[in-house]
């Protein structure tokens, strides 16, 4: 590991609490991808099987910033074991449906139940701008570290649960999923030592963070990006299966997220000096240019290799992502603020999957590859539509809704030079 990232792992509790987020984070790479796969392979339809992974999305969109709220007014500890009691409960009972053939109403109310598994990528990175509050490199380099175990857990977790259901029992990638959830939330919030600080209800001035008009900006432009996610993952598993080798869907799937591992990787080694508005923006582009060589997808080694490309555009987005969330989003109210990032994806993933799903069972898997495209498409009007507003000034790093005239530091960060705040983010590709 370079050294800047051996660096990041000097503060006690470090270790531990990032190994917690890295099972914490493996379900949502396992669950939506894990109930297509377990849907499709007891009954072959894949719009049912779409639209269940879409409620979970829509679920975690509606829950996930009001969860990240409590966590922000009440601490982690107080908030994440009952939510995560609840999405486990409705877990085991989507099983138990699925085994029973219980009537198709009741799978979408334990989906929907499952949408309150807690974004436990921002419990995480809220832990390193705890640590990291006053070093703006060092944060920016444990984000950009975070944006890799996303990335390690979206290439392991489909092969995990898509493998699991196809050679054990269609069931068996859920189950674990919920297993790893259980195993990170408790151990994570076992940890006190580093649980940030509760912010009580009078220091958030009242309102939601999605008041700021440059949040508004970033959920609405990953709608599209969620799109581009959900649908992606949806179409391969049905591209897999009709060139007749669906298990290698999840080959494909972890060569996505590779790319955008090894691009997060050497993405954090840098440290630029300007705002990053302008390279945001110019991420999102190249997102939305990356799918263009999926309309031309024949075969299997060909998407692999369309998909690898695409990935390279993902995590440095994201991290970009995150300083343009710390900049315009007070400190009371940060975790809530990257959740809101999160369920704009969520809401994407719900969208993509389910016109996905609906597309590959009217035209077939290749057609279902124009659904990522066009929202790639939208994801790039939307940015520059949205560019002027990312670049006004940001509110202060310590209050609840004050403006801040001051300029960015080299970290993209306003406020007080050198002064990085406290965050956090999850990419629930999806989860996702």
């Amino acid at each position: 590991m370079p050294s800047p990232y051996r660096a990041i792992f000097a503060a006690p509790g470090s270790r531990s609490f990032s190994l917690a987020g890295l099972l914490g984070r493996l379900p949502l790479a396992m669950m939506g991808i894990g109930i297509v796969t377990m849907i499709s392979q007891l009954t072959g339809r894949y719009g049912l099987a779409g639209g269940l992974s879409a409620t979970v999305a829509l679920a975690s969109a509606a829950l996930g910033p009001q969860i990240s709220r409590l966590v922000d007014r009440h601490g982690q500890r107080r908030v994440l074991r009952p939510a995560t009691l609840v999405a486990l409960a409705a877990t085991a009972g989507l099983l138990l449906a699925t085994v029973w053939e219980w009537p198709d109403w009741t799978l979408f109310v334990f989906a929907a139940g499952i949408g309150s598994v807690p974004s436990i990528g921002s419990m995480i990175r809220s832990r390193w701008a705890a640590l990291y509050r006053n070093e703006p490199r060092m944060l920016h380099t444990a984000y950009s570290f975070e944006s890799v175990i996303d990335e390690v857990c979206f290439i392991f977790g489909p092969i995990i649960s898509i493998g699991l259901c196809t050679v054990w029992f269609p069931e068996a990638g859920p189950l674990l999923a919920g297993i790893f959830l259980a195993v990170g939330v408790f151990w994570l919030t076992a940890q006190r030592a580093t649980e940030p600080a509760a912010h009580p209800v009078e220091q958030h001035g009242g309102g939601s963070a999605l008041r700021s008009v440059g949040l508004q900006v970033l959920v609405v432009t990953f709608v599209s990006t969620g799109a581009i996610f959900g649908a992606i993952d949806v179409v391969t598993v049905a591209f897999a299966e009709e060139q007749g080798h669906k298990s290698a869907a999840s080959l494909v799937l972890a060569v996505y997220a590779l790319g955008s591992c090894l691009a997060g990787v050497v993405f954090g080694l840098f440290h630029f000096a300007r705002p990053p508005a302008r390279r945001w923006v110019i991420g999102v582009c190249a997102v939305g240019v990356s799918m263009i060589p999926l309309q031309l997808v024949g075969n299997l080694p060909f998407l692999a290799v369309a998909l690898f490309l695409a990935g390279l555009t993902i995590a440095p987005t994201m991290i970009t992502t995150m300083a343009l969330v710390e900049q315009h989003v007070p400190r009371a109210k940060l975790t809530e603020g990257m959740t809101w990032v999160s369920t704009g994806l969520a809401v994407g993933v719900a969208l993509g999957s389910s016109v996905a799903g609906w597309v590959i069972d009217a035209r077939g898997a290749a057609a279902g590859y124009a659904v990522p495209g066009v929202a790639g498409a939208v994801a790039v009007v939307v940015a520059f539509l949205g560019y002027r507003r990312l670049s006004r000034p940001a509110p202060q790093r310590g209050g609840a809704d004050e403006q801040d005239t001051g300029r960015a530091t080299d970290d993209g960060v306003a406020g007080t030079p050198g002064l990085a705040p406290e965050a956090g983010q999850d990419r629930e590709r999806d989860v996702a």
